[in-house]
């Protein structure tokens, strides 16, 4: 196949380069075993580094040597094409991981787990971060996407963020963050990296914020389809919920390959098992154009989409 060939052309020119710079990173690793929608081609290099400073000096030494990068969270709300990522791909998920609590302030590496931090500072008696629970990607992710459920946003509790940019190492406010609706100024600057993360959160009861994010993730668990998917597909059409104008539109239960408009919410998108990419792309489309066409409501695609064809 075409993809194949370009891929192994690729391969065979760079990969020896990946493997004097990066020689702790795995190589042609199948990218679908790191993402929650289980898709994905392989990455050419995947470096999971196991502290700040080694983030940063892959991200120079990547820069120096003009390696496309690509950074990788929790695997959530991103789909990896079949292709796989050129390059050198990042994953901090589970590696970098880092939280220290000083009072009502925060500090966390931009791998945490967002659900992990919500029960760790819950336990600390700190208000805040109970809607976190919800999210199942990585204060990175979170930043990057201003991520939000149940009524919470990042935006409300983040104080700032130290991003990797132009060669250099700031820590950028909130206010310069451009948080909004699912969006930052890092979607602006894609070669930009979060690093790590401070918040400033209130004091609270214990086992009271313990037992509210409990009745969160049951309402997770009773609202999200078991099956694998990124999460949310589509951001809020202004007024209304994605989920409803998908089901309006007669979408629920339509397939195409192993992708499916889950029956249980129709917000995500979940493979049965060895989906594609392209298969996960058409039906975006399609449930892009019926809604557009049934309803007149444009909607926007809230996944993002890495990697070659």
């Amino acid at each position: 196949m075409q993809t194949d060939t370009r891929y192994s052309i690729f391969s065979c020119m760079h990969n020896g380069t990946l493997q004097r710079l990066f020689p702790t990173a795995k190589f042609d690793e199948p990218l679908r075993r790191y993402t929650a929608w289980k898709i994905g081609g392989p990455a050419d290099a995947l470096l999971e580094p196991r502290s700040i400073e080694e983030l940063v000096a892959a991200l120079e030494t990547a820069r120096a040597n003009g390696i496309p990068t690509t950074v990788l969270g929790g695997g959530t709300n991103v789909l990896v094409r079949d292709g796989g990522i050129r390059g050198l791909t990042i994953r901090l998920a589970k590696v970098l991981n880092n939280v220290e609590i000083s009072e009502n302030r925060v500090v966390a590496d931009a791998g945490v787990l967002y659900p992990a931090l919500a029960n760790a500072t819950a336990g600390r008696g700190l208000a805040g971060l109970e809607f976190a629970t919800g999210i199942p990607g990585t204060v990175g992710g979170a930043v990057y996407m201003n991520a939000g459920a149940y009524g919470g946003e990042t935006v409300d509790v983040l104080a700032w963020a130290d991003i990797y940019r132009d060669g250099r190492v700031e820590r950028m406010a909130n206010a310069e963050l451009d948080l909004s609706y699912r969006h930052s100024i890092l979607h602006e600057h894609p070669d930009w990296t979060v690093l790590r993360a401070g918040y400033v959160l209130k004091p609270g009861d214990a086992e009271e914020l313990k037992a509210r994010i409990r009745k969160f993730r049951m309402q997770r668990m009773n609202g999200s389809p078991s099956k694998p998917s990124c999460g949310s597909t589509f951001k809020r059409p202004p007024g209304d919920f994605p989920g409803r104008v998908i089901e309006a539109a007669g979408l629920k239960g339509t397939r195409i390959g192993q992708i499916e408009v889950s029956p249980v919410h129709a917000n995500y998108l979940v493979n049965h098992g060895g989906g594609a990419a392209d298969d996960a792309l058409k039906l975006i489309e399609l449930v892009r154009e019926t809604v557009r066409e049934k309803l007149g409501i444009e909607l926007e695609q809230e996944v993002r989409v890495v990697g070659e064809p």
